[in-house]
């Protein structure tokens, strides 16, 4: 009875000291892998654009100015090429000689109206003729080749600037995840919230075991996935996210924490990868923030601090207590070890409560009591019956 008891009282040991795993995702939601030995980088080059958004922003920002720079010197060229080529470079003085392009007198005139073609600004002093086909077809090809480049290169600034990725460092996790019970039940547990006014439409949570594992036929695989069941088969998944919500995986038959105790939580290794997904309201653009939980980083008996309150016509949420936690009276046994004691007890129960109602029929010899013994089987047979219950029937039948 007293290693029962024991079992329910909160652990005051500390655990064993680790050396520092890896992690496979940060804490910000950064995924700690580099891809290396990529040999076929032309496959970045077929996806143009995602290669110039994923850009650092100082990478992004020289590819900018050198998309637009390259391309005035380049058609800066070709303009003075076409005057050199016509002899206007040598007809400058001469008023009754019609040049390509008025004004053009050197390679520092063609490279600016290069860039007053380009950006349709005109200025007047600088004019192309109507006796220079090729310079017709040439402004054509510019004007037409400078809106692509202004489509592609505002297109990438806009979406690097818009990305849902920043949205999502508003999106908190709990810096902890606990083990505790719920509704008699092991449970792992961590908190998820929003910072913003502006909610994440059709979020979504999942999580995610990373732990390497050896196969039977001997096969090592290193962060092996496995899904942790958040809710998915009721639906608890699908977060209305307005105040803190605290997500809970029940350790179930199906888990694969199932025959972990509080020492072997404490001795293994692995990692709980968290991901939140949803739309911003804003944008309409899909958002994805993640986090990680380390062995260290799961306390057991533990359960979250309220941050909640009810105030004058609204709700409060205090994020001062969004991380803090507090011990509760949580077994150190396995959830496995648990649901069989549980099942034990029932049984005892069984099977003690009629065979009191037997005695008590035997000393009474009344229909009656026969009529209250099976009343007493069909309530101790019925699920979910508690102790406190059977006690109280136990005591009616005993005074009668």
């Amino acid at each position: 009875m007293a290693q029962e008891n024991a079992a329910f009282s909160p652990g005051t040991e500390e655990p064993p000291r680790r050396r520092g795993r890896q992690r496979y995702v940060e804490k910000d939601g950064r995924c700690n892998v580099q891809q290396g030995n990529v040999r076929e980088t032309y496959r970045y080059l077929t996806d143009l654009f995602t290669t110039l958004v994923d850009l650092q922003w100082r990478l992004s920002l020289l590819f900018f100015v050198l998309a637009y720079a390259l391309t005035w010197l380049f058609f800066g060229a070709i303009w003075w090429l076409i005057a050199y080529g016509r002899g206007d470079l040598e007809h400058l003085e001469d008023t009754a000689w019609t040049p390509c392009v008025n004004n053009l007198n050197g390679f520092v005139a063609a490279f600016l109206f290069s860039i007053e073609t380009e950006t349709t600004i005109g200025y007047g002093h600088r004019v192309i003729t109507d006796q220079c086909p090729e310079g017709i077809v040439l402004l054509l090809l510019q004007a037409i080749l400078g809106s692509m480049v202004n489509a592609f290169m505002v297109g990438c600034m806009f979406v690097k600037i818009s990305q849902p990725n920043k949205r999502a460092a508003t999106l908190v996790f709990s810096s902890h995840a606990v083990v505790s019970l719920r509704d008699g039940r092991l449970c792992l547990m961590f908190r998820v919230g929003d910072l913003r006014s502006s909610h994440i439409v059709e979020a979504s949570i999942r999580a995610k075991l990373i732990r390497s594992r050896q196969t039977l036929e001997g096969e090592f695989i290193p962060l092996h996935q496995t899904d942790l069941s958040v809710g998915f088969d009721t639906g608890d998944d699908r977060l209305f996210l307005v105040s803190p919500l605290v997500i809970s995986h029940e350790i179930d038959a199906a888990s694969p924490f199932w025959e972990a105790s509080r020492r072997a939580l404490e001795r293994d290794d692995f990692e709980i990868v968290v991901i939140l997904e949803g739309m911003v309201e804003a944008t309409g653009m899909t958002c994805q923030a993640r986090s990680s939980y380390l062995v260290d980083e799961v306390l057991w008996g533990h359960r979250f601090t309220s941050v909640l309150t009810l105030e004058d016509g609204f709700y409060e949420v205090d994020y001062a207590s969004f991380h803090e936690t507090f011990e509760v009276p949580t077994p150190s046994c396995s959830a496995r070890e648990l649901a069989e004691a549980a099942a034990r007890l029932d049984a005892h129960l069984y099977w003690s409560i009629p065979s009191r109602l037997d005695e008590k029929a035997a000393k009474l010899g009344s229909y009656e009591t026969l009529y209250l013994l099976e009343a007493g089987r069909s309530h101790a047979s019925s699920e979910r019956t508690s102790l406190p219950q059977i006690r109280v029937t136990w005591a009616t039948i005993s005074q009668r």
